[in-house]
């Protein structure tokens, strides 16, 4: 069964702290910054549904320690403005304090997702 966007925005939003903080490194690709509490990790979520589509074609794998879970997985994607796609094996290294998640940061792979970002009134410097 597929949750709606919607429902898993709510989720999202009831399993993060008010202080959240979601890193997405990288330059020239949407979602990079760090995105700050419930309004960015709303607005973060926004975009992604805005700008992208990915998919995961295997589960990923979870370890976990303490307060800290890594996620590993791999996505396959593709950038809706540019119609470029892009594979992508990323980390999320995530903190939790009493029961909700405080800090998301990603590894991804900036240079695929910059390139499928890319467009050509954007040329590389």
């Amino acid at each position: 069964m597929r949750h709606s966007a919607a429902a898993d925005k709510q989720d999202l939003l009831a399993l993060s702290a008010e202080d959240v903080e979601w890193i997405i490194p990288g330059e020239d690709w949407p979602l990079a910054g760090t995105h700050r509490g419930h309004a960015g990790l709303n607005d973060l979520v926004q975009k992604a549904n805005e700008t992208v589509e990915t998919s995961y074609p295997e589960t990923p794998e979870f370890i976990a320690q303490g307060d800290r879970v890594l996620v590993v997985g791999f996505a396959r994607g593709r950038i809706k403005a540019t119609n470029r796609t892009f594979e992508d094996h990323w980390v999320f290294a995530i903190t939790i304090r009493n029961g909700k998640v405080t800090n998301i940061r990603e590894y991804v792979d900036t240079q695929a997702l910059a390139q499928a970002s890319e467009t050509a009134a954007s040329p590389r410097p």
